[in-house]
């Protein structure tokens, strides 16, 4: 019985076809993904030169002049820097601003930081957190204006309640002593919802192996969170502190709604004095002298904190 062979051709055709193919040469992505990028970064980079660069640049300039909106700025060297060493005005705002600094500071951290661990462990609906963040979702001026009405002498039903129990009203925007304690807690009663949403994220991060290790060793609560929570929460925090010390130094709209700087500058901030001396003094150089002072400051307390809180270090790695 004869057996027939397969012919050979059948299998080489694959080969020779594979032979005869050019091979593909590498596409360069480098100029086509720079190309890329530039599209997609050009709208913010010429925000940040039209709103930002520029405008600071300008700002820079004017601290250096006399200028009012009806004529030209004149050069006048380092008289505004003099003349803010020499106001009075001046040193009271950095005080006031300073006291609602500690205050907001202090206050929204510790009560962000047990809102954040209370979402963490305990409430677990995504419907509790959304409440917990919605305050930071109203405009401040609303949050300003409702807690004016809810706090005032007369009809704020704060003071009919404190009266109800017995107690004396109290002028919570009309006493010095409690002005800005009473503004640093409707700012914290706004943004700790947010500022709690920053340190969840960042309890997320930490790997719950180590939290299961603690535990095998005998660690409490309490220690499980100074040892563990805390050195490994530091970077996060660090964040917030610089967000929320710089968002505190330029508090504005709440003091101008509520107090307008009174009484008797009890509560006048800084950024409320640039105002009163750009807008209604006409003073726009001296303004701008004080923006550039409070610009310096603002640097100067962002870098201290994160070169001694070590911000850009972590416990994970």
């Amino acid at each position: 019985m004869r057996t027939r062979s397969l012919p050979m051709a059948t299998t080489e055709i694959p080969a020779r076809s594979q032979a005869a193919a050019p091979a593909r040469a590498p596409r360069k992505r480098g100029k086509s993904d720079l190309a890329t990028a530039l599209v997609f970064i050009t709208p913010a980079v010429v925000g940040f030169i039209v709103f930002y660069l520029v405008p600071t640049i300008r700002g820079l300039y004017l601290s250096f002049t006399n200028y009012n909106l009806f004529g030209s700025p004149v050069w006048i060297g380092l008289t505004n820097y003099i003349k803010i060493v020499q106001d009075k005005l001046f040193w009271n705002a950095m005080a006031v601003t300073g006291e609602y600094v500690v205050l907001n500071i202090a206050f929204q951290t510790v009560f962000a930081l047990g809102l954040a661990l209370l979402m963490y462990h305990v409430a677990k609906s995504t419907i509790v957190r959304g409440v917990l963040l919605l305050p930071y979702l109203v405009a401040n001026v609303i949050v300003a204006l409702l807690w004016f009405w809810m706090l005032d002498y007369q009809i704020g039903i704060v003071n009919q309640v404190i009266e109800w129990l017995g107690l004396p009203r109290v002028a919570f925007f009309g006493s010095g002593t409690w002005a800005i304690p009473t503004i640093a807690f409707i700012n914290v009663w706004r943004h700790m919802g947010y500022t709690a949403l920053l340190l969840f994220a960042g309890l997320q991060a930490i790997p719950r192996n180590v939290y299961e290790v603690a535990a095998l060793d005998g660690a409490g609560a309490w220690k499980t969170f100074w040892k563990i929570t805390m050195p490994l929460l530091r970077p996060v925090m660090v964040l917030v502190l610089v967000v929320t010390v710089i968002g505190s130094f330029q508090i504005f709209d709440t003091v101008a709604v509520t107090t307008n700087g009174g009484p008797v500058n009890a509560s006048r901030v800084i950024q409320l004095y640039i105002y009163q001396k750009a807008f209604t003094e006409q003073d726009f150089g001296y303004a701008s002298a004080l923006s550039v002072i409070l610009f310096a400051i603002l640097g100067v307390v962002a870098f201290l904190q994160m070169k001694f809180l070590r911000g850009n270090e972590s416990e994970l790695g």
